[in-house]
């Protein structure tokens, strides 16, 4: 009989490492995943000490586990730890996600530029191709997304950062990609963008980049790849400076899990029914 229908056969094994962990979604993601397309799982939340990622992750495969997803503070160290890189991943320096080849190497994916890009695209109806695009913030988050958003075919892509450096260094090293530059706040006086988003770190503390009031062009949309039960300040700005749509980033968290769940199970999840669970649950 086949593993399909052997109810005696536990379960497939998968989970999300970070630390902190308590706060993830991804559990109640990746179940109604499962639960809508009939796919037969388990997944937990695991909080990994610092200094313990490698061996959590090795632990987690000797005992059959089939696929993790890596959270902050892990991302990077994923992406060294990983025998095989998606191109995505390997642009990033970043890996999301988990798995074992069928000769037993560990591969690394980065699904959060295709779960960002998808949002925009597919769930809200929004361009990326011919327009003008400004990226706030040079870390991890910002870095993750750029392949994948360059992919597009933006007209031009501008990181802007508090500092700097930071951001034309980014810049030149995705310069292959498209038409991109990078360099602080008080380089945006007098320009303007169609799509702003906040790759930034301001949402978690309750500020916004400083921005001039003049940035938004005519039906420009603004993003904040943040989420939160009430609109982020990123969010609340756009909407007082006239964004044709201002949109946080919890589609772009369920996204990011669809591909995630698409890669290890070869199944596509419907996002949409998960992202009005999601939403209704904050």
């Amino acid at each position: 009989m086949s593993d399909l229908f052997d109810f005696d056969a536990p379960p497939d094994a998968y989970a999300v490492m970070g630390n902190p962990i308590d706060h993830s979604k991804s559990p109640q993601i990746h179940t109604a995943f499962a639960r809508q397309t009939g796919q037969r799982l388990v997944y937990t939340a695991i909080q990994v000490d610092r200094g313990g990622f490698a061996q959590a992750v090795g632990n987690f495969f000797a005992a059959g586990g089939k696929g993790l997803n890596v959270t902050v503070p892990f991302k990077q160290e994923a992406w060294a730890l990983a025998e095989v890189r998606g191109a995505e991943a390997e642009r990033a320096g970043a890996v999301n996600t988990l798995l074992q080849d069928t000769q037993g190497r560990l591969v690394g994916r980065n699904t959060d530029g295709i779960g960002l890009v998808r949002d925009i695209r597919d769930n809200h109806g929004g361009e990326i191709q011919g327009r003008r695009v400004l990226l706030m913030g040079a870390g991890g988050a910002a870095r993750g997304v750029l392949e994948p958003l360059l992919a597009q075919a933006p007209s031009d892509l501008f990181i802007a950062n508090r500092t700097p450096g930071r951001a034309v260094e980014l810049a030149a090293d995705f310069a292959d990609l498209g038409s991109l530059s990078g360099g602080g706040f008080e380089d945006l006086a007098g320009r303007r963008f169609d799509l702003l988003i906040n790759a930034s770190a301001a949402s978690l503390q309750g500020e916004v980049p400083p921005l001039p009031d003049d940035l938004l062009a005519e039906g420009a949309w603004c993003y904040d790849m943040m989420y939160g039960a009430e609109p982020t300040p990123f969010v609340r700005w756009a909407e007082a400076h006239g964004a044709a749509r201002a949109l946080d980033g919890l589609g772009m968290l369920v996204e990011q899990a669809a591909e995630s769940f698409y890669i290890w199970r070869g199944v596509r999840p419907q996002t949409a029914p998960v992202i009005a669970e999601l939403r209704a649950s904050l």
